[in-house]
């Protein structure tokens, strides 16, 4: 059953295999040089990269293939592996034999699976040694526009566990789809569809919750405030937000409200417009730096502060270990799934 399992899936492992390899390969080769470089650099590391070109394009390339690298393997490893055994009827044949409906499932999990997961976590421990030069000094507090700091959802599924997690239930779905739909082109689509919209709605609906984040009250000063919403043109824009900073380099940031002296989300005074920054493209402060100063005061008098929410740099390791977790549990029920589908419903 090994070999037969190898012989049919040959073709998509030393296609996606010879990819992740080649980078891989790559990675190895130019990570010791930028390694170097953060060490001589220093505080200058970051900024020495926009005058590169192959750094930042390998950077992102790799966290590209790991975010790329789950929905292809659920499309195109998952869904066909049983799918295309039931269209055609080959199942059959195998059924016939001493070989049992659970062992025959089981190999083909068990190979496919455990390979699956195997490359992406080559590939991923290749990205994630790869970048954390970039990584630590961007939780150092070097600035760039360029490079985000790890724990933002942008990178975050690009690095450590998460990727494997994300693999698996990418590839338990795929064989639960097509032991569903027996359609292999049907079963491609909908996985494919699936494993992608789960990524973009996981840092939203799911990440949050995983972890309980650091709940912070924070009074608005003309040192903190990371920005303004402003809406309206002409001299008098209406502010309708403001964004102050955690005090933590690294933090992702899940929420920032205005509260009222009770706790309760609060709208903005109309005459908070003077603590605004002069919009974009006036010449001309409309307020003093005094009168800014003063207006951040009346804020704090009359009890308006900010209310944050937001997860520390440290954290960053027992959120993957929790995604990673819940993941890895989705693909083994999807997989306790496919075993009931194959043994109550198929003949």
């Amino acid at each position: 059953m090994i070999w037969l399992t190898w012989r049919q899936f040959r073709i998509q492992f030393l296609v996606v295999a010879a990819v992740i390899l080649a980078t891989a390969v790559f990675l190895a080769v130019t990570g010791p040089n930028l390694l170097d470089d953060y060490h001589r650099l220093t505080t200058n590391f970051i900024q020495s990269l926009g005058y590169e070109r192959l750094n930042p394009i390998l950077y992102r390339v790799g966290q590209l293939l790991l975010y790329a690298v789950p929905p292809v393997i659920g499309a195109f490893w998952g869904a066909p592996l049983i799918a295309r055994e039931l269209e055609t009827g080959t199942h059959r044949l195998v059924w016939s034999q001493s070989i049992s409906r659970w062992r025959w499932l089981a190999t083909k999990l068990g190979v496919t699976g455990l390979t699956a997961m195997g490359i992406t976590g080559l590939l991923s421990l290749a990205v994630t040694w790869w970048s954390d030069p970039i990584d630590d000094a961007i939780n150092a507090g070097q600035d760039s526009n360029s490079y985000l700091p790890r724990l933002f959802p942008p990178v975050f599924a690009a690095r450590g566990l998460v990727p494997v997690g994300y693999t698996a239930f990418a590839f338990a779905l795929g064989v639960a789809v097509g032991l569903v739909v027996r359609r292999t082109l049907v079963a491609l689509a909908i996985t494919l569809a699936a494993v992608i919209l789960v990524q973009a709605l996981t840092p939203s609906f799911v990440r949050p919750h995983l972890l309980a984040p650091t709940d912070q009250y924070v009074v608005a000063s003309a040192e903190n405030i990371r920005g303004f919403g402003l809406s309206g043109d002409g001299p008098n824009p209406q502010v309708t937000m403001m964004e102050v900073a955690t005090g933590s380099v690294g933090a992702w940031k899940l929420s920032d409200k205005t509260v009222d002296k009770s706790g309760k989300a609060a709208k903005l005074p109309s005459w908070v417009t003077a603590c605004a920054p002069a919009p974009p493209g006036m010449t001309q402060q409309p307020t003093s730096t005094a009168d800014r100063t003063a207006c951040f005061q009346r804020l704090s008098d009359e009890g308006y502060r900010q209310h944050v929410r937001y997860f520390t740099a440290n954290t960053f390791w027992a959120l993957q270990w929790r995604e990673f977790g819940l993941f890895l549990g989705l693909a083994l029920l999807l997989c306790g799934f496919s075993f009931w589908r194959i043994r109550r419903d198929l003949s």
